[in-house]
């Protein structure tokens, strides 16, 4: 099977269904920066992370594409269907988060990104992941997106937070306050 079609040369790009759309569309632009976002987490999963970290980034991933291909279909004509995340999985990442967060220490101060290379990569994670959802939330004003979807996508960015907190404890990194007073 080729992997290239050549019905993108003009700008458009297909979706499940049939429609074409310019590869410019709100549409495209929300599943391409979730895909993006599957990139990096890819990327921070190379940073030896643990084992249960590992697992929970690896079924974001497949949860990302699964929410890829609601994007990625037509609403009104396509006809396939489609896999679903369940509603389970933000409880999930919650959980997930409420077990990162026993062990952390309590925010005093908002933390500047960095610290070690894995923290890094978890902050990219987290601010992709917020434009993704706005970009999502901007095409639910306009077509159907369902909502829980969103919910998930709201907190996967939480959950970005919370695990570089936790990956600045495991690798001994320093979080750094940000201070808004310092002058340079």
């Amino acid at each position: 099977m080729k992997i290239y079609t050549k019905k993108g040369d003009d700008g458009s790009t297909g979706l499940l269904g049939g429609t074409r759309l310019p590869k410019h569309h709100l549409r495209i632009e929300s599943y391409g920066t979730l895909d993006e976002l599957n990139s990096f987490i890819g990327a921070l999963r190379d940073h030896g992370l643990d084992e249960v970290q590992t697992k929970q980034l690896l079924q974001i991933q497949e949860d990302l594409f699964t929410l890829g291909s609601h994007l990625a279909a037509d609403p009104e004509k396509n006809k396939m269907e489609l896999p679903d995340i369940r509603e389970e999985r933000t409880k999930e990442l919650e959980d997930a988060m409420d077990t990162m967060d026993k062990v952390l220490p309590p925010m005093k101060f908002f933390v500047l990104p960095g610290g070690h290379p894995a923290v890094s990569a978890c902050h990219v994670c987290r601010c992709v992941c917020r434009r993704a959802e706005r970009l999502c939330v901007a095409l639910a004003e306009h077509s159907e997106v369902p909502a829980h979807l969103l919910s998930y996508l709201n907190r996967l960015s939480d959950y970005f937070f919370i695990l570089a907190r936790k990956l600045t404890l495991d690798f001994g990194a320093e979080e750094i306050p940000w201070n808004p007073n310092s002058r340079q």
